[in-house]
């Protein structure tokens, strides 16, 4: 089943990347699937259909609102989960943070490349500059969150999920500057955990993912959140 919906949105992603041929036509300089569909472990369910286009001037808003409208005619379902990072020849704009340069530079199979352009890759440092800011603080935020939470409505399921598997993306890329997939970043943690991190959690997390199931059964555990953000803080934050 899930290597159908592989299927079906690489399909997606093929069409994505022929809008952009022919919009952009010599200013292409190629267009990719990357994160779960390039390096493994997409699920139907919680995962995005991540995409990278590297275009002379980079993209305009126009460009964007353009590839909505073309992805929505497309696939309306597949639409909602299109996620675009994208910038010009020399990555000086555009929406391409480190971590997912790190991917690009590592996992990314071209849909359409006319040159292939690759940026300065990120050292393990830039990576661990960038993960100390938005995302531990956006994960530790939505750990609080759903910590305190009475209910977990289908909207949130996915986003729950997440939250629960990110301490593994997060240790995995701390540690060696890259990124994995889910499976491989859980794997990572059963040697690699730091201390107070409840990783049998995290591997329940994974079987739900990996199972497309709902998350109730493990919206009980929601109340370990503040535990596995303070066992990630010590790391990040170089706390005793």
């Amino acid at each position: 089943m899930e290597e159908a919906a592989r299927g079906a949105a690489m399909e997606f992603a093929r069409g994505i990347g022929e809008f952009w041929q022919r919009r952009l036509e010599a200013r292409l300089l190629g267009a990719y699937v990357i994160g779960s569909l390039a390096h493994g472990g997409f699920s139907s369910r919680y995962s995005d259909i991540d995409m990278g286009v590297v275009a002379e001037g980079g993209l305009s808003a126009d460009d964007l609102a353009a590839m909505r409208a073309a992805a929505a005619a497309l696939s309306p379902p597949h639409a909602g989960k299109l996620s675009l990072f994208w910038s010009d020849r020399a990555f000086s704009t555009g929406r391409f943070p480190p971590l997912d340069r790190v991917d690009y530079v590592d996992h990314a199979q071209p849909l359409v490349e006319r040159e292939r352009v690759l940026p300065p890759r990120p050292t393990r440092d830039d990576i661990r500059v960038y993960l100390r800011g938005q995302p531990f603080e956006g994960w530790r935020d939505g750990s609080q969150k759903f910590s305190v939470a009475e209910t977990l409505p289908p909207g949130d399921h996915k986003p729950y999920v997440r939250c629960l598997l990110y301490p593994a993306r997060l240790m995995l890329s701390w540690a060696t500057g890259g990124m994995a997939s889910n499976d491989d970043a859980v794997a990572f943690l059963r040697t690699e955990a730091p201390a107070g991190l409840h990783v049998d959690l995290i591997e329940r997390a994974l079987r739900c993912r990996q199972a497309a199931a709902d998350p109730d059964f493990l919206f009980p555990e929601r109340t370990k959140l503040p535990d596995q953000v303070a066992a990630c803080a010590r790391v990040v934050e170089g706390l005793p």
